[in-house]
């Protein structure tokens, strides 16, 4: 068949003996190479551009070929599209990472980055893509880093989130791969780096809390063995030590509950305490402090409990009582005696129930506010140390709290006294069962 003869083969019998052949066939030789010549054209054309669900009209040697080329298009295109939604899972995998990733070419240019190291370095790819990121993350130990081309370890930058207060922190660490690129991995470290200083500044307060009464029974110890002593000096002496060990044993005591109430599950809600049951000892033991304030200063507070609702609540009583205690035990302590302390119960509108203690102290500067449940923490060093505080009264009151799904709310002024007040969620609340 002649549609099996190529082009060129053609040309050849044309141009070598077409003027020694018959006219027929010299016409038949001439039709069909110009068919061939449409064929090529139009393969070529469909070639150029080529339309996967059409072929052109050609004969069907020039048919079958283009059918072949198609099948491998169709394949390439299949493979093509398997890749590309690969990709786009696995680009959306990394956009939902809690990490940051920056891709950057072997200039240190970024190609991409997703939405978190977005946040991290305020990177805006329609306006930064094919930056350096160096002029974006400028922070001093980033561009000493990147400098210095030994990626074997991270370092920590600055964020572009956080606050004055708490700036944010960023573990960053590149990584070498392909033909020279870089990916840049980032994450926020801002609440680690918190944890680890609060550690350090905890171990320190601890040992420092510590350090002072060991000192001061060392040096009492040291003088009764060294000096005679009569009966008089030696009964005083005798009970600052006791004074100080028992502070030592507070603050223990104090550790241990908050060790218990970091490491404890939630409190649940199959143990109901009866709230006026639970208030008794509170009263009473407040009422035996309060006494033994007025022996030291000469003035006796003036105390007041307001009546107790009968309702129940779901929760630890070990940990309720604490932290009822800590705060009418507090305001006692800082109140100069002859001043007022009220406790109080008050349904709120929303029918949250509302633990109350107002006292007519000297009341607390606003910056200290938001610090007073750090461990620790205190507005006033000496006047703490003065009343046996350990600083860690208010941390265990926020934990009790938050354990209960309620929480702690501080209003206080300088001169006009304070409010400590515990608010405890309706679910947690329940009218007290009718005895038989």
């Amino acid at each position: 068949m002649m549609h099996t003869i190529s082009w060129w083969v053609l040309a050849g019998l044309i141009g070598g003996g077409l003027a020694g052949l018959p006219g027929a066939l010299a016409g038949a030789l001439l039709v069909a190479a110009g068919f061939e010549v449409v064929n090529r054209r139009r393969a070529r054309r469909w070639l150029a551009n080529p339309d996967l669900a059409h072929l052109p009209t050609v004969t069907r040697f020039w048919a079958e070929f283009l059918d072949r080329i198609r099948r491998l298009l169709r394949a390439k295109a299949g493979e093509v599209e398997a890749a590309e939604r690969r990709l786009s899972a696995f680009l959306s995998a990394l956009q939902q990472s809690p990490n940051g990733f920056v891709l950057l070419d072997a200039q240190g240019r970024i190609e991409w980055c997703n939405e978190t190291a977005g946040s991290h370095f305020g990177i805006d790819l329609s306006r930064d893509q094919y930056q350096p990121i160096t002029g974006l993350v400028r922070d001093p130990a980033f561009v000493a880093y990147f400098a210095a081309g030994n990626y074997q370890q991270e370092t920590q930058v600055s964020g572009r989130g956080g606050s004055a207060a708490l700036p944010q922190k960023l573990a960053v660490q590149l990584h070498v791969y392909g033909d020279g690129r870089l990916l840049l991995l980032s994450r926020d470290v801002t609440a680690l780096a918190q944890a680890e200083a609060m550690r350090r500044d905890f171990v320190a307060n601890v040992s420092h809390e510590i350090r002072t009464p060991l000192t001061v029974l060392t040096g009492f110890i040291e003088t009764l063995q060294n000096l005679e002593l009569d009966a008089a000096e030696r009964e005083r002496y005798l009970a600052l030590m006791a004074g100080q060990a028992e502070r030592m044993q507070t603050l223990v005591s104090d550790l241990l509950t908050l060790s218990r109430l970091e490491g404890s599950p939630t409190p649940g809600f199959n143990e109901w305490v009866d709230l006026p049951l639970l208030m008794h000892p509170v009263e009473d033991e407040a009422r035996g402090l309060a006494q033994a304030l007025a022996m030291q200063s000469g003035r006796p507070h003036e105390l007041h409990f307001g009546p107790v609702p009968e309702v129940q609540l779901a929760g630890a009583r070990s940990e309720l009582r604490s932290a009822f205690s800590n705060l009418v035990g507090n305001a006692l302590r800082y109140t100069p005696g002859g001043g007022r302390v009220d406790v109080e119960w008050s349904q709120l509108p929303d029918g949250r129930l509302e633990f109350s203690v107002t006292d007519t102290g000297p009341g607390i500067a606003a910056e200290h506010l938001p610090r007073l449940t750090e461990r620790f923490y205190r507005v006033d060093q000496s006047r703490s140390r003065e009343t046996g505080g350990t600083g860690l009264g208010l941390a265990i009151v926020k934990h009790v709290i938050q354990r209960h799904g309620g929480e702690l709310r501080i209003a206080s002024a300088l001169g006009k006294g304070s409010r400590f007040s515990l608010v405890f969620p309706t679910n947690r609340v329940r009218a007290e069962p009718e005895r038989v």
